[in-house]
């Protein structure tokens, strides 16, 4: 025990003796001794660090020829293995895009806010890890999620607004400060956001994923068992041909997640003071020839509305307004994707996460 107090722990700069990390079932037999190191977390990031240097400091103190065995223990239960991890969660819906800059987050808002309107349990994550906007579209900047221990584990309750269960990685980092961090971090945070949270049952848990393919996207399919896409972009070229590379990411033979449908976002332009004219700024129906192509349904196609970009603003999505035509487009939205994820469950097998096939 003299020689574990001189191992400090780094996270507190206090000894493992005097934090009570050493079990109770400390047993010497000659020259082999073997104990238990006690963690809060089964993910400590010191655990492996702080076993070589309780090994070490017995050979220093002790003698070099004890043959130590250290095992460790949690306060915390370990994460559910997969595909347990969210058992209360009926359907998975990713909401993806080939490009940034197309609307997929402003999409993503109020295709939650719609589908807890007409009375289903809704879930929204943001995916974003380097760019989170939803704690701006739904007026919680200021938010700061608090954890609670459940079955004897430490989860992250989300922040409940309109009706929809929230959680960002903007909640947990300055607006200021940039995010840079590796591929790895950013797909550790995202695992904590999904496995070690409250997400308790939901019928639909949408995730806003961030634009392009990337470590993020492929964290998500190795995760989770994606019930379905929606792949939004605008109707212009450049855009449709980052949308197919989306289109094609879920649909890889490797990756195997169905394409719910497609929305077409700012597909024309209507002034406020001549509701009847159209006016197609970045090309006409480009997104439904898509769909047509792809053999895929068109979920809905949304004007490009200066209420919308305001709400999206201002922290009110305009789902929240069903008397306004861009209300009613992302209802009509909702129900679609209500329609279109019954079918896929109707006629195809549950999706299998990616590295378990």
């Amino acid at each position: 025990m003299d020689a574990l107090a001189t191992v400090r722990y780094p996270g507190t700069g206090k000894n493992v003796v005097e934090m009570k990390m050493v079990e109770d079932d400390l047993r010497i037999s000659g020259m082999h001794v073997s104990f238990s190191l006690v963690f809060d977390k089964p993910t400590d990031p010191f655990l492996k660090s702080m076993v070589k240097a309780c090994e070490a400091a017995i050979h220093a103190y002790v003698s070099k020829d004890v043959t130590v065995e250290i095992k460790t223990k949690s306060l915390q239960a370990p994460r559910p293995d997969l595909p347990d991890l969210l058992p209360g969660v009926r359907n998975i819906i990713a909401v993806s895009s080939g490009k940034g800059g197309v609307g997929k987050s402003t999409v993503a808002a109020n295709l939650a806010v719609a589908l807890a309107r007409l009375g289903h349990r809704v879930g929204l994550l943001d995916c974003d890890i380097y760019g989170p906007s939803v704690p701006k579209m739904f007026h919680m900047e200021d938010a700061r999620p608090y954890s609670e221990r459940i079955e004897g584990r430490d989860l992250i309750v989300p922040v409940e607004q309109y009706g929809v269960k929230v959680l960002s990685i903007g909640f947990f980092v300055s607006p200021e400060q940039a995010t840079l961090w590796r591929g790895g971090m950013a797909s550790n945070a995202l695992k904590q956001l999904i496995g070690d949270a409250a997400w308790g049952d939901l019928d639909y848990f949408i995730l806003d994923t961030p634009p392009g393919t990337s470590d993020i996207h492929l964290t998500l399919v190795q995760t989770l068992p994606i019930t379905g896409a929606v792949i939004v972009s605008t109707p212009q070229q450049v855009a449709l041909a980052d949308a197919r590379k989306g289109i094609n990411m879920y649909q890889n033979e490797k990756v195997g997640v169905p394409i719910l449908g497609l929305v077409e976002n700012m597909a024309w332009f209507t002034p406020a003071r001549h509701p009847e004219e159209r006016y197609y700024l970045f090309g006409k129906e480009g997104v439904k020839q898509l769909a047509e192509e792809m053999q895929v349904p068109l979920l809905g196609q949304i004007p490009v509305v200066e209420d919308i970009c305001e709400a999206g603003d201002t922290g009110e999505p305009a789902a929240l307004h069903p008397d306004t035509p861009q209300g009613q487009a992302f209802l009509q939205l909702a129900a679609r994707v209500v329609t279109q994820t019954d079918r896929r469950n109707q006629t195809l097998p549950p999706t299998t996460i990616v590295g378990t096939k």
